[in-house]
């Protein structure tokens, strides 16, 4: 199975795993209640070794809520990347080496609407 592939569905699995969010989705949803918490696109490029496959990956998580204040969303953003940063170290075929947090941001937007994003490079080895 590709890198990208099982740091997707690790990723998911860890997500899906946060208390307080109301769905973990691929991808903005058609119907979602905040707070909830979309895994966006996943970059990847090439991090091989003289005798190994390798890739680092972009992970991008973003989270969505609704309230006066963004408090909970910043428990939120802490709980996501807990989740991220204890992902198994053995993924099917690969070897997690790295995570590592890039950037994070917390917004607003409407009045009432809070925004966030936790991304997090990944690097990892295949197996063998």
């Amino acid at each position: 199975m590709s890198a990208e592939r099982v740091v997707q569905a690790a990723a998911l699995d860890a997500l899906r795993g946060v208390a307080g969010l109301n769905g973990v989705y691929l991808g903005p949803p058609v119907k979602a209640t905040p707070p909830y918490a979309m895994l966006g696109e996943l970059f990847s490029g090439d991090w091989s070794v003289k005798d190994r496959a390798g890739r680092e990956l972009r992970v991008l998580v973003a989270l969505r809520d609704a309230g006066e204040a963004p408090a909970r969303l910043h428990t939120l953003c802490a709980a996501v990347g807990a989740a991220i940063e204890a992902l198994p170290r053995d993924l099917a075929g690969w070897r997690l080496a790295s995570v590592v947090l890039v950037r994070s941001r917390i917004g607003g937007g409407a009045p009432g609407a809070w925004s966030a994003s936790v991304e997090y490079r990944v690097r990892v080895l295949a197996e063998g």
